[in-house]
């Protein structure tokens, strides 16, 4: 049965990367038989300026009746400018919240090849396996009210509500054990309970769910203390389950511990198992059209979109292994290069990938 995929490259880096991505996807299909269609569509700064809005209602259309979805990246420092409603981080928002994709799933995995990239030991960081699961719809990102306003004494303030429902935080905690089961049966659930009302709703939650699921270990952790550790131990975790505000933060964190932010995909899925599959780093403006981008992070989320949406586990298992391949001969982008290895640019490096792809 052919899959439908949606297309969104979004800004900056965002159309070189996933171009990088297509060529992969393209060669599965001439390769391997992979049946899939492609539309592309607009979002973000792109969007905006093609047609006002960073949201356009064809672009929702497109990805309402797409399989799943591959993006890109949005943003950047010529639409910052922008009233916030119409901001390009708007459309990525506005994607998740109308699709309900509340489960982001963000793996941090250390090659062995860049070790030495990382900025930590090696003996601290080789091995490195953790999974971070993000709830992505609700919390202060999309908490009402909020604004800004001028207060009793005249002064500005902006205000934003940290809220969850129950059932926002069951939902997401099935998810992080139902993972959990499938690696080592431990799962890290990251709240500010001790000061924060809601997170102290959440911790109850978690743990009542966690009934549910006797073979899986749970402990919990405040999220400054899990800061800490994912810099000091981070191989002590294997699934971190957090809300959104704090999963942001935390998984731009363990990203570092891998070596970049390029090389790191994510996962975003909504209760049917239907998915947005994207980088986890920006646009990066600074390198747009310098050929130099790190396209492993999106070639690594079309591989999560065959396991996790699509269920083949043959052909993201050929993805992951060409990358791996890729980095066995030597060759890297410039956020990982390293004296001994062969520094190359962003299509080069998508080459490189799908040669490796035809060999094994």
């Amino acid at each position: 049965m052919t899959k439908k995929i949606a297309v969104l490259s979004g800004d900056g880096i965002g159309p070189e990367i996933v171009s990088e991505a297509l060529k992969v996807l393209g060669c599965l299909e001439s390769e391997f038989g992979l049946k899939i269609e492609t539309e592309e569509a607009l979002i973000g700064g792109a969007a905006y300026d093609a047609k006002g809005t960073p949201f356009p209602a064809e672009t929702l259309a497109i990805a309402k009746e797409a399989d799943s979805i591959l993006l890109g990246a949005v943003g950047g420092p010529k639409w910052e400018p922008l009233d916030y409603s119409v901001r390009p981080e708007r459309g990525l928002l506005g994607l998740r919240s109308e699709l309900d994709l509340f489960a982001n799933l963000r793996p941090a995995v250390l090659y062995p090849q860049l070790v030495n990239a990382s900025t930590l030991k090696p003996e601290v960081v080789s091995g490195l396996d953790i999974m971070i699961l993000r709830e992505l719809t609700g919390g202060i990102y999309f908490g009402q009210p909020r604004g800004r306003r001028l207060n009793g004494k005249g002064e500005r303030e902006g205000f934003n509500t940290l809220v969850y429902s129950e059932s926002e935080i069951r939902r997401i905690a099935h998810v992080g054990f139902k993972i959990a089961q499938k690696r080592d049966k431990r799962l890290c659930s990251v709240d500010k309970a001790n000061v924060l009302e809601c997170t102290e709703l959440w911790r109850e939650v978690v743990i009542e769910v966690g009934k549910e699921y006797p073979d899986v270990t749970l402990s919990h952790m405040y999220v400054d203390n899990a800061a800490m550790q994912l810099v000091r131990n981070p191989k002590q975790f294997d699934v971190m389950l957090t809300d959104n505000l704090f999963g942001d933060i935390l998984s731009d964190c363990a990203a570092m511990l891998t070596g970049s932010i390029g090389m790191l995909p994510s996962a975003s899925m909504d209760q049917e198992g239907k998915g947005m599959y994207e980088p986890i780093h920006g646009s990066a403006p600074d390198i747009t059209g310098k050929g130099i981008a790190n396209p492993i992070a999106t070639i690594l989320s079309l591989g999560m979109m065959l396991r996790y949406s699509f269920g083949d586990m043959e052909n993201a298992d050929r993805v992951e292994k060409a990358v791996i391949s890729a980095l066995d001969l030597g060759f890297r982008t410039a956020d990982i290069y390293s004296e001994g290895t062969q520094r190359i640019g962003t299509a080069e490096m998508g080459d490189a990938i799908v040669a490796a792809l035809r060999k094994n």
